[in-house]
């Protein structure tokens, strides 16, 4: 029922170029890493080393959940069900990239773009800056989806995804321990 938007370029591209999607999760992740030490100006080696192990086990993790998912069969529920797991799935990780970027101790590259663009460029607008952050994917899907003539892993969930992740953080900032402040360094 569709993915986030980076995961589903990532199948896309696996779609038209046939590497693993975890590997192009690592891929991404290690140039979004290099990108945000050029967003906040300097070098910054422990922020680079945590996003870069951050991301290496996030990317290995996707290929066994995927895994696991398609085994116990959820792939083939009713349509219904899988759309609000979708979409379940995507309240939650909200939550969780809420708490992290709040405690910011090491964090994926790509939610700390997001935390960077909120707080250095966009004056804290979490949903601007999760818009921008999704521009890069979207225009990898476009070019795969013309590429393969095909479109993969985009439904309800990404839709969601696109439309309420900025929202669901910034609400999730607000209203999941509340005393946990942003602890954002440039």
């Amino acid at each position: 029922m569709g993915s986030g938007l980076w995961t589903a370029a990532a199948v896309n591209l696996t779609e038209w170029i046939g590497l693993n999607t975890g590997l192009l999760l690592f891929i991404f992740g290690v140039v979004n890493a290099v990108t945000n030490q050029f967003l906040i100006r300097r070098f910054d080696g422990r922020r680079l080393i945590g996003e870069l192990l951050y991301v290496m086990f996030f990317s290995y993790f996707v290929n066994i959940f995927t895994n696991l998912l398609n085994n116990v069969g959820v792939p083939n529920l009713p349509i219904v069900i899988r759309a609000i797991l979708s979409c379940l799935g995507v309240v939650f990780f909200c939550v969780a990239i809420s708490l992290y970027q709040r405690a910011n101790i090491v964090m994926h590259p790509n939610d700390d773009t997001t935390n960077i663009l909120r707080f250095m460029y966009l004056k804290g607008n979490s949903t601007a800056a999760q818009v921008i952050d999704f521009v890069p994917p979207i225009i990898i899907i476009i070019i795969a989806g013309i590429a393969i003539k095909a479109v993969y892993s985009v439904n309800v969930g990404t839709v969601f995804s696109f439309i309420f992740n900025g929202i669901l953080i910034a609400l999730s900032d607000k209203m999941i321990w509340p005393a946990l402040k942003h602890n954002f360094a440039s």
